[in-house]
Protein backbone atom coordinates (compact mmCIF):
# COMPACT_ATOMS: atom_id res chain seq x y z
CA UNK A 1 0.00 0.00 0.00
CA UNK A 2 1.14 3.47 -0.68
CA UNK A 3 1.80 5.86 2.04
CA UNK A 4 1.03 9.08 0.59
CA UNK A 5 1.47 11.08 3.50
CA UNK A 6 5.31 10.47 2.96
CA UNK A 7 6.06 13.16 0.61
CA UNK A 8 4.15 15.55 2.79
CA UNK A 9 6.34 14.49 5.67
CA UNK A 10 8.89 15.21 4.07
CA UNK A 11 8.02 18.06 2.55
CA UNK A 12 7.55 19.52 6.09
CA UNK A 13 10.71 18.58 7.29
CA UNK A 14 12.74 20.13 4.81
CA UNK A 15 10.38 23.17 5.03
CA UNK A 16 11.18 23.31 8.59
CA UNK A 17 15.00 23.04 8.00
CA UNK A 18 14.76 25.24 5.21
CA UNK A 19 16.48 22.67 3.12
CA UNK A 20 15.27 24.36 -0.48
CA UNK A 21 16.77 20.84 -2.50
CA UNK A 22 15.07 18.25 0.10
CA UNK A 23 11.67 20.50 -0.04
CA UNK A 24 11.77 20.96 -3.87
CA UNK A 25 12.25 16.63 -4.35
CA UNK A 26 8.81 16.12 -2.89
CA UNK A 27 7.40 18.03 -5.53
CA UNK A 28 6.13 16.66 -9.39
CA UNK A 29 7.77 18.89 -11.92
CA UNK A 30 4.12 20.09 -12.86
CA UNK A 31 3.42 20.87 -9.30
CA UNK A 32 0.56 23.35 -9.52
CA UNK A 33 0.24 25.59 -5.95
CA UNK A 34 -2.89 27.56 -5.66
CA UNK A 35 -3.76 30.04 -3.02
CA UNK A 36 -7.71 30.03 -2.36
CA UNK A 37 -10.20 31.40 -3.25
CA UNK A 38 -7.87 31.96 -6.52
CA UNK A 39 -8.85 29.39 -9.55
CA UNK A 40 -5.06 30.25 -11.18
CA UNK A 41 -2.10 28.67 -10.11
CA UNK A 42 0.20 30.91 -7.76
CA UNK A 43 3.05 29.10 -8.48
CA UNK A 44 3.41 26.62 -11.49
CA UNK A 45 6.44 24.30 -11.77
CA UNK A 46 9.39 22.91 -9.65
CA UNK A 47 11.32 26.17 -10.54
CA UNK A 48 8.90 28.49 -9.86
CA UNK A 49 8.49 26.81 -6.43
CA UNK A 50 12.15 26.82 -5.68
CA UNK A 51 12.56 30.28 -6.59
CA UNK A 52 9.86 31.39 -4.68
CA UNK A 53 10.87 29.26 -1.56
CA UNK A 54 14.04 30.31 -2.02
CA UNK A 55 13.90 34.09 -2.14
CA UNK A 56 10.74 34.50 -0.14
CA UNK A 57 10.26 31.83 2.69
CA UNK A 58 13.88 30.28 3.17
CA UNK A 59 15.53 33.56 4.04
CA UNK A 60 13.38 34.03 7.38
CA UNK A 61 14.82 32.99 10.42
CA UNK A 62 11.94 31.88 12.48
CA UNK A 63 9.50 30.30 9.66
CA UNK A 64 8.78 26.92 10.59
CA UNK A 65 4.81 25.05 10.62
CA UNK A 66 3.80 22.33 12.58
CA UNK A 67 0.68 19.81 11.44
CA UNK A 68 -2.16 20.59 13.99
CA UNK A 69 -4.21 17.66 12.63
CA UNK A 70 -3.58 15.10 9.56
CA UNK A 71 -6.10 13.78 7.90
CA UNK A 72 -5.96 11.20 4.79
CA UNK A 73 -8.63 10.41 2.05
CA UNK A 74 -6.96 8.50 -1.02
CA UNK A 75 -4.37 10.42 -2.46
CA UNK A 76 -4.88 13.54 -1.21
CA UNK A 77 -3.27 14.57 2.15
CA UNK A 78 -5.31 17.54 4.28
CA UNK A 79 -2.93 19.28 6.66
CA UNK A 80 -4.36 21.64 9.70
CA UNK A 81 -1.25 23.26 9.94
CA UNK A 82 0.39 26.69 12.31
CA UNK A 83 2.43 28.63 10.22
CA UNK A 84 5.33 30.67 12.37
CA UNK A 85 7.51 33.71 10.84
CA UNK A 86 5.89 35.21 8.21
CA UNK A 87 3.33 37.18 10.11
CA UNK A 88 3.72 39.08 13.00
CA UNK A 89 1.61 36.58 14.95
CA UNK A 90 1.26 32.50 13.81
CA UNK A 91 -1.32 31.67 11.76
CA UNK A 92 -3.02 28.83 10.84
CA UNK A 93 -4.02 27.41 7.30
CA UNK A 94 -5.58 24.17 5.94
CA UNK A 95 -3.43 22.49 2.98
CA UNK A 96 -4.89 19.92 1.02
CA UNK A 97 -1.71 17.82 -0.79
CA UNK A 98 -2.20 15.99 -3.89
CA UNK A 99 0.01 12.87 -4.49
CA UNK A 100 0.77 11.09 -7.17
CA UNK A 101 3.00 8.69 -7.84
CA UNK A 102 5.04 9.42 -4.67
CA UNK A 103 5.50 13.30 -5.29
CA UNK A 104 3.09 16.21 -4.52
CA UNK A 105 1.54 17.63 -8.44
CA UNK A 106 -1.04 20.00 -6.74
CA UNK A 107 -1.43 22.00 -3.47
CA UNK A 108 -3.88 24.30 -2.30
CA UNK A 109 -3.86 26.18 0.30
CA UNK A 110 -6.98 27.80 2.54
CA UNK A 111 -6.63 30.49 5.05
CA UNK A 112 -8.68 29.61 8.45
CA UNK A 113 -10.32 32.14 10.08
Amino acid sequence: MIDNTAPVQRQLDAYNAKDLAAFVACYHPDIAIYRMPATAPSLKGRAALEAFYKAERFTIAALRAEVLQRMVVGNKVIDHEKVYGIAEQPYEVVVVYDVQDGLIINAWFYPVG
